[in-house]
């Protein structure tokens, strides 16, 4: 026999121990109990949403002494589930949203010191009130906070340049699953004295504890920033050029991003205000942005330079060069648009893999192939960060069966789409999550991959930092 489950505490007397708000009722709940996806559906006691890292302590001490798990939530933006509580009911759902201070810019340091529920946009707005760029990117950047950013180890369109949120941070604020604070706000750059405790919280989904404050890395503002556009036949064609870009243009080289012609299809078929800036359509096409710190003259001469080399050398068809901001932001457009273009669609299988940027031809020529073997008629839809060799490979149903009578026959083809993907990028000595996270979606596909010893590693510090299994259970590790 099972031992029954303890009582359900009374989850009210909690409103006594930490200042900000607690919500029990139902109709409140709901926006916190299922993904931005709408693909899981939890249960809570609760959402507690409070005001301080003295609040956060008090409300995890509180639910581990009546062993209730705690979920931490963000701006509720994850692409992998793993801020969503589970059904079983025993949950306090903690939401940072109440804790969004810029607590300090240090202009000399470059660095900013802001609490875990900061917009993403609202962090970049203060860097650039100080004269100071926080380089990370995301199209969610009005609603993903930084303490999402910080637990998925976020990467966007500038990681190329600036690396992902571990390079951006300095130091973290966290309380453990003791209800303890680690005052870990350096804004140092050099510290070793021991284990690198930041590390391991960041990218951990709260599974360890929770980031309540966080110091980021800042840079001086770029004089220019210059975006272009260039087809191309083949990713293969798409890496010469990165080749030639990083020869030419060297360290202000901040974004290069892939995306196949299906892609801009998709986006112009669903927001026809936009058009294609070129003439005749290309299998593939390039954006790559340049952030200069001599001027917009020069970051411009540049950038012709080296798409004028990258035609003769029969590396690019077509290119075109942003001459305005307005220019800059229609070509950025086009980019941002794909991921809400295949939504609007209709279903589609995601996959956010990494490969070696040197292999990132052959295992797009390779799954591609693969995919088309089994699957006839399915569309691929490729884009991402080739820059760092992430790419979102994405598939949706053939033509003829993207109609919603048809989801339900799609969808039952993913875990053989996720296997023939997956183990494709792992044979490219690859990861099968390269900036989303795990969660709970590719919680039990990871574990397939890693191997005993790395999985016994992760168990062994998911015990030792929260014996009782009550941080954001049911993500990124399975159950033991």
């Amino acid at each position: 026999m099972n031992p029954a489950a303890p009582a359900l505490p009374d989850v009210t007397a909690l409103r006594g121990r930490f200042a900000g708000r607690l919500l029990t009722e139902a109709g409140d709940l709901e926006p916190f109990l299922v993904d931005w996806r709408r693909r899981y559906f939890g249960r809570a006691l609760a959402v507690a949403m409070p005001d301080s890292v003295e609040d956060v302590a008090a409300v995890v001490r509180w639910c581990a002494e009546h062993r209730v798990a705690v979920v931490p939530q963000g701006g509720n933006t994850g692409l992998a589930g793993g801020a969503t509580p589970d059904d079983g009911g025993r949950t306090v759902v903690l939401s940072l949203a109440r804790m969004k201070h810029v607590r300090a810019v240090d202009t000399v340091n470059n660095s900013i010191t802001v609490e875990a529920g900061c917009t993403l946009i609202q962090v970049r707005e203060a860097a650039h009130a100080a004269q100071r760029l926080f380089p990370l990117s995301l199209p969610s950047e009005g609603s993903c906070t930084i303490g999402g950013n910080l637990s998925t180890n976020a990467g966007g369109v500038a990681v190329l340049r600036y690396g992902n949120m571990r390079e951006l941070c300095l130091g973290l604020e966290v309380v453990t699953a003791a209800g303890e604070i680690w005052h870990g706000l350096r804004g140092l750059r050099k510290d070793n004295t021991g284990y690198d405790l930041r590390d391991l919280f960041i990218g951990a989904e709260g599974t360890l504890g929770v980031i309540t404050a966080a110091t980021l890395k800042l840079y001086p503002l770029p004089a220019a920033q210059i975006t272009a556009m260039a087809a191309v036949a083949d990713p293969r064609a798409a890496l010469r050029l990165l080749e030639m870009a990083q020869s030419m243009l060297g360290s202000s080289l901040t974004a290069f991003e892939l995306m196949s012609d299906l892609c801009i299809e998709l986006v112009l078929q669903h927001f026809p205000d936009h058009r294609r800036p070129f003439a005749q359509p290309s299998p593939h096409y390039v954006l790559l942005e340049t952030s200069d710190s001599e001027g917009e003259a020069h970051a411009q001469a540049a950038f012709e330079a080296l798409m004028e080399r990258a035609l003769e050398a029969g590396i690019v068809s077509d290119a075109v060069v942003a001459t305005s901001g307005t220019q800059s932001r229609a070509l950025w457009a086009l980019r941002e648009l794909i991921s809400e273009a295949q939504a609007l669609a209709g279903k589609n299988i995601k996959h956010d893999v990494s490969v070696p940027i040197s292999s990132i031809a052959d295992f797009v020529a390779h799954t591609d192939a693969e995919l088309g073997r089994r699957f006839p008629g399915i569309r691929l839809v490729v884009f991402g960060h080739l820059g760092d060799g992430n790419l979102h490979y994405n598939v949706s149903p053939p033509v003829d069966r993207a109609g919603p009578e048809h989801e339900a026959e799609f969808l039952a083809l993913q875990p053989a789409i996720n296997l023939v993907t997956h183990d494709a990028a792992v044979a490219f000595g690859g990861s099968i999550s390269a900036e989303h996270g795990l969660g709970q979606l590719r919680r039990d596909e990871a574990a397939r991959y890693k191997s005993p010893v790395e999985m016994a590693l992760m168990r062994r510090l998911k015990e030792a930092l929260d014996p009782q299994g009550i941080m954001n259970p049911g993500k990124v590790l399975p159950p033991s």
